[in-house]
């Protein structure tokens, strides 16, 4: 099969379009052709060294979406997807023709989405999944305020918590563009900046929100647990700009606030398909809004995909492998 692997770390330049043997699966694993890839900041940071649990070489790769070709005869010609923190990781990942997973990791892919649709949500949709459903437990008539809202994990933590019947504000630099998915689902939208949590306060009759997910973390994170009613709940994905944070203890304590980390590398293949198969529901029911795709690239082509998502682009990257 045709595949893309870094034996060294590095920039997008490191990645070999190479031929691998195609993966027999064992007992228990599935074999799926991948139709479709969506290449993640995550996948860049995996090329230049960034996770200390990879090991070159290794062919990266965390979302796809694909068709089985060999497993359990009712899984056979099936239309699957899936993500996870191990495959690109500790085993072989998705940037490949053909990628062998458990058979507990099959999850069948929403009917209503394109292969290259469906391949650009797993990261974004799990970790937002994770935080506003597992750990934030965010339910109707509650209010939740999303830091980073126009970034891919906010706007599907906004789709998620409007889908649950929330009330979203959305804190941000800028206002998310009003053709991106997260726009059409916001019921206000705060500027990021020292007035903040006096607008978020405003908007919610003196109390603050229920539920505060923080997709930018480090720089934000003070200002997260300012937004935060009394018992509210905050949730942090990242640090960026800052590892280290200081905070006023007395006034978190008093306000009784309830602080989650949520990290979806924790989350292998098969731990994130439950997820996935509920987001599929979603996708199916009209509930969510897929990601808009800014570039396509055949797999022969896929640094080029990874330059592009280290330059930054708005919306998302795929590779088809047609």
């Amino acid at each position: 099969m045709k595949a893309v692997q870094f034996k060294t770390f590095g920039t997008p330049d490191v990645l070999e379009y190479v031929d691998l043997p195609t993966p027999r699966p064992a007992a228990g694993s599935a074999l799926v052709r991948v139709m479709s890839a969506s290449v993640n900041p995550s996948d860049v940071k995996n090329v230049s060294g960034h996770f200390d649990h990879t090991r070159p070489p290794r062919v990266p790769g965390r979302d796809f979406s694909g068709v089985v070709v060999d497993g359990p005869d009712q899984w056979v010609g099936a239309e699957v997807w899936g993500t996870g923190g191990d495959i690109g990781f500790t085993r072989d990942g998705t940037h490949a023709e053909f990628i062998g997973i458990p058979v507990a990791a099959l999850a069948r892919k929403p009917a209503a989405l394109s292969h290259e649709q469906a391949a650009s949500i797993g990261v974004n949709f799990v970790v937002a999944w994770l935080g506003t459903v597992d750990y934030g437990r965010i339910a109707a008539g509650e209010t939740i305020a999303v830091i980073g809202a126009s970034g891919g994990v906010g706007g599907a933590v906004t789709q998620i918590a409007k889908a649950r019947g929330a009330r979203v504000i959305a804190v941000d630099r800028h206002e998310p563009h009003p053709d991106s998915p997260a726009a059409q689902r916001l019921d206000a939208y705060v500027p990021f900046d020292d007035q903040t949590a006096a607008r978020v306060r405003e908007l919610t009759g003196g109390a603050g929100a229920d539920l505060v997910y923080d997709a930018v973390g480090g720089v934000a994170f003070e200002v997260a647990l300012s937004l935060a009613k009394r018992r509210g709940r905050v949730v942090e994905i990242s640090a960026t700009g800052r590892r280290r944070v200081e905070f006023d203890l007395i006034d978190f304590y008093h306000n009784e606030t309830q602080l989650f980390g949520a990290d979806s590398a924790k989350l292998g293949v098969a731990d994130s398909a439950p997820m996935l198969a509920a987001l599929a529901e979603g996708f199916d029911a009209g509930l969510y809004i897929p990601p808009v795709i800014a570039e396509r690239f055949p797999l022969a082509r896929a640094k080029e995909a990874y330059e592009a998502v280290a330059a930054g682009t708005r919306g998302r990257v795929v590779i088809d492998m047609a």
